[in-house]
């Protein structure tokens, strides 16, 4: 008797000490759209297509780019707060009318160039990481640029402010306001819309990046290219705070590493198509990257440079502080304290 009480009590010892098999874990993943080009094509899916793989994890991804799935950009934040997505590759100028703060993160004049953009993600995220932690029950892991947002129109221009009286497609208020300010009538259309809008007439000219529109086909409708930097269209990646904490704070480490790994991979991917585009637009070599078209290239001058620095202090902080401060109180304040020292602006 006293034999079968030790070994019941040794067994009991072993089984305690035996994890239990955890349940894989299901992450479904919106991504960005196919028709925004090669970041999604050559970087985002594959990462998450061997997720699994190379994290060593026990998860399993079901990835599905947003333009296959009926939701819009602008929704992201609702379907991820609600679970109806684990990870979503946010586009953080159309989800900015939920939360205004993120735009902070790329006023109109704010990043002319990738360094400029690298130092504002590292002043501005913790900021937007904690109001959507705090409102929208997401962890952001990570920010990326598609990168500098240049001008494409139909008509000849030979500087910015040739955009007076034109219909000009936009992505964000804080966009519209700077367009409006140079007498251009800001038009807000998804990304998927813009080529035929420019087709018929909705729109005179459409702001994006060079790679962007290149892929989505937007020298079949464009004569001129205005490679001027308004913004930098920073991206990020958001998990629901739910699944993220189905992680043991060993593979939180872990997902971390991953997702590090891709932002830096594609910041540095970024710049190179963004200067390879530039080139296959107006068909220079080398055009590696692209598709080869014939567009005009508008010089970039001084005053056209001077027009979208000076908007920063005078239209797009103003206009973006007074949204952000009643959605956030005190959402100014930060950015005057990290950003805006960085510029300049106290």
């Amino acid at each position: 008797m006293k034999n079968l009480l030790m070994t019941g009590a040794v067994l009991g010892l072993m089984m305690t000490s035996i994890p239990l098999h955890a349940e894989t874990i299901k992450l479904k993943v919106l991504g960005q759209p196919h028709a925004t080009g090669l970041i999604q094509k050559v970087k985002e899916e594959p990462f998450f297509k061997t997720f699994a793989e190379k994290s060593g994890l026990d998860v399993e991804v079901d990835y599905k780019a947003l333009d296959v799935t009926g939701i819009k950009d602008t929704e992201e934040l609702r379907v991820l707060k609600n679970g109806l997505f684990d990870i979503v590759s946010l586009r953080m100028s159309q989800v900015s009318r939920d939360a205004p703060t993120i735009l902070g993160l790329d006023l109109v004049g704010l990043n002319p160039t990738y360094g400029a953009g690298r130092k504002t993600m590292k002043a501005f995220s913790s900021v937007v990481d904690e109001e959507l932690q705090k409102k929208f029950n997401t962890k952001l892991l990570g920010i990326w640029p598609f990168g500098p947002q240049v001008l494409f129109c139909k008509d000849e221009i030979t500087k910015l402010t040739d955009i007076k009286g034109m219909k000009v497609r936009v992505y964000d208020q804080n966009l519209a306001k700077f367009v409006s300010s140079v007498g251009g009538t800001p038009v807000p259309i998804g990304f998927a819309e813009v080529h035929q809008s420019l087709a018929r007439g909705v729109v005179d000219c459409a702001i994006t990046g060079p790679s962007s529109a290149n892929s989505a086909g937007w020298m079949e409708v464009t004569n001129y290219q205005l490679p001027l930097a308004f913004q930098i269209a920073l991206n990020g990646y958001g998990i629901n705070l739910d699944t993220w904490n189905k992680f043991t704070p060993d593979q939180q480490v872990t997902v971390t590493v991953m997702f590090d790994n891709l932002i830096e991979d594609i910041w540095q991917y970024s710049e190179e198509l963004f200067e390879d585009a530039v080139r296959c637009n107006v068909g220079s070599e080398p055009c590696t990257t692209g598709k080869k078209y014939s567009l005009k290239d508008v010089p970039v001058s001084d005053t056209d440079i001077a027009i979208v620095q000076d908007a920063v202090r005078e239209i797009s902080f103003p206009t973006w502080a007074e949204i952000c401060d009643k959605s956030n109180p005190g959402c100014s304040d930060k950015w005057k304290k990290t950003v805006g020292l960085m510029v300049g602006m106290k």
